[in-house]
């Protein structure tokens, strides 16, 4: 975990937090003690970004009321059903995406190779100034 929050550059309570809203969800399991850690509870092709987003409690809703319908003095306003069929074209977007599919991602699989470099570079540093 704190590989995780190092090398994303998010405190390690944070990402203790995202995972136990994984876990609940059912997306990945978590194994204690020694050697212990979490993995995905399905295969990859199984998971979509979506159900990640969900289950995070982030939104992808494009309107100004959180989708209450009370943009305007407690009412719609005259946008209101463009943002809402955007924030469903978004959902449905990220439901057709694996994490197969972000994984076989050649740019992803580059962001990830120069994360962890920069991770090692950070450690050996921080063994130097020991």
């Amino acid at each position: 975990m704190s590989d995780i929050s190092s090398r994303q550059d998010i405190s390690l309570s944070y990402l203790e937090q995202l995972f136990s809203k994984l876990r609940r969800r059912e997306l990945v399991t978590s194994v204690r003690g020694p050697g212990g850690g979490y993995q995905l509870a399905r295969e990859l092709e199984q998971i979509c970004v979506a159900e990640i987003v969900d289950a995070v409690n982030e939104s992808v809703d494009a309107t100004l009321c959180n989708g209450d319908n009370n943009c305007q003095h407690g009412h719609a306003c005259l946008t209101h059903n463009l943002w809402d069929d955007l924030s469903k074209q978004i959902h449905s977007f990220l439901s057709s995406i694996s994490l197969r599919d972000l994984v076989d991602r050649r740019e992803v699989r580059a962001v990830a190779s120069l994360q962890e470099e920069h991770a090692k570079h950070d450690l050996i540093k921080m063994e130097a100034s020991l």
